[in-house]
């Protein structure tokens, strides 16, 4: 079994599982169909970039398949606060919906800031830096420990201290994690250096020399020069940064729509044109078993 812990999701967080924060499960939540000019973005949305390419992919996706998955909002001063599905609305605006489809919770902040962030978590296109400047302003709003804001999330507490150690990088190389230039990996090994002038040092080095996290990391622990010919540009089994924006923008949506409903990550693996596979993820035996309840139709 697979023991990676990545995320409840939103069902689960609102209470699908036991000992949930909310009693309201997405099946429950009145669903609505509300005019576009209603809705009010999230105020603790960590995204803080949309690339409008994505955006307007999504759009065209829209306009051909629909809304395959409904945005989810609140009641807010006589209109309606997104919580979340962004993008979605963002796309279906382009697409010039005049109203799309959405599930009213009634939720107070603190609950709708936790949602953002587990919305946000698992897409690897959200960059490194907006995940850990989430953590950083929801502690800093609401207290707690890194441990309980990991057992709101449903998180790792390593996940939340990784993130939160970004926030310790020197400026440039924050800017550098933010522009997708060096990747997470290349930033946690930077920080295994003692002070900011080295860590600038290097990660000037890891640019220069194009080094690999494994270089990067291998000159951290040793400060060894790394010989040329070991040099290339990207490891095999690092992920592009464009790897996510390649992708169908329904399926990525399809993956998001089915992580939510099955409060476990999805994959959904292209083999083909018409072929491929959907990969549902479980960390123990009590998830294994609720997942093959439902998927039996229990």
């Amino acid at each position: 079994m697979n023991k990676r812990r990545l995320g409840r999701g939103l069902e689960a967080l609102l209470g699908r599982e036991e000992g949930g924060l909310e009693a309201a499960t997405l099946d429950s939540a009145e669903m609505l169909h509300i005019p576009v000019d209603q809705i009010d973005p999230n105020p603790y949305q960590p995204r803080r970039d949309f690339n409008p390419v994505d955006i307007a992919s999504l759009a065209d996706s829209i306009r051909q398949h629909g809304m395959l998955q409904p945005i989810l909002v609140r009641p807010h001063h006589d209109r309606f606060q997104l919580i979340a599905g962004e993008r979605r609305l963002r796309a279906s605006i382009e697409a010039q919906l005049h109203e799309v489809p959405a599930r009213v919770l009634e939720l107070d902040d603190q609950r709708v800031h936790e949602l953002a962030m587990v919305e946000n978590l698992q897409r690897e296109d959200l960059n490194a830096l907006e995940k850990a400047n989430a953590f950083r302003s929801y502690l800093d709003h609401y207290g707690g420990t890194q441990e309980e804001l990991a057992s709101r999330l449903g998180v790792d507490r390593s996940t939340v201290a990784n993130f939160l150690r970004l926030l310790d990088l020197p400026d440039e190389v924050r800017d550098a994690v933010r522009d997708k230039k060096i990747t997470q990996g290349h930033a946690r090994a930077l920080l295994g250096l003692p002070n900011e002038e080295e860590r600038v040092d290097a990660y000037r080095r890891v640019m220069n020399e194009g080094l690999t996290v494994r270089q990067t990391e291998s000159l951290v622990s040793s400060g060894e020069p790394i010989p040329a010919k070991t040099r290339i540009r990207k490891d095999p089994g690092e992920p592009s940064a464009t790897a996510a924006e390649a992708r169908a923008p329904h399926f990525v949506e399809l993956e998001q729509h089915l992580h939510q409903r099955f409060g476990t990550p999805v994959l959904i693996r292209l083999r083909g044109q018409n072929r491929g596979q959907i990969v549902v993820d479980f960390h123990d035996e009590e998830q294994f078993q609720r997942l093959s309840t439902m998927l039996r139709g229990g």
